[in-house]
């Protein structure tokens, strides 16, 4: 497609719902096609010890859930149903960097689901603008 490929990070946030809909505003602009990423790391021993959480646990699966509610969320259901869906287990800055890996642009909401994690490791926007190997837009959302 004219456009290229435009790689949108997804983790069911509001940030990245706003990146996702500025993502496909910007393919249907360009005529460039939208693909969708989302990546889980297997939760670490805690998780599975914490009260609630069933022995069943499947993260992969939590977020193919969360990419589906997603799209359902933020697009029309032809924008949803042309989107490209990607699953993948990692870190999501990395998981993202290797996703656009020829792309056109890589697009991601200013912060998401990472809290404590982000203060420790850096925030994935900032990670992905200094190391993707495309342009890179920062969508952000309203002030916190």
């Amino acid at each position: 497609m004219a456009g290229g490929r435009i790689v949108v990070g997804v983790d069911g946030s509001e940030p990245s719902l706003e990146a996702l809909k500025w993502a496909a505003a910007q393919a249907a602009l360009t005529g460039g096609t939208l693909h969708a990423v989302i990546s889980w790391e297997y939760p670490a021993s805690w998780a599975t010890l914490m009260p609630g959480v069933p022995p069943e646990f499947d993260p992969e699966r939590l977020a193919k859930q969360i990419l589906d509610q997603s799209l359902e969320e933020a697009l029309t259901p032809e924008q949803a149903a042309a989107t490209t869906r990607t699953v993948v287990g990692g870190n999501a800055a990395q998981a993202l960097i290797d996703q656009a890996a020829g792309a056109a642009l890589l697009v991601v909401g200013d912060r998401g689901y990472s809290g404590f994690k982000a203060a420790v490791l850096g925030s994935v926007s900032t990670h992905v603008t200094q190391h993707a190997p495309c342009p890179v837009v920062v969508v952000r959302g309203a002030p916190a």
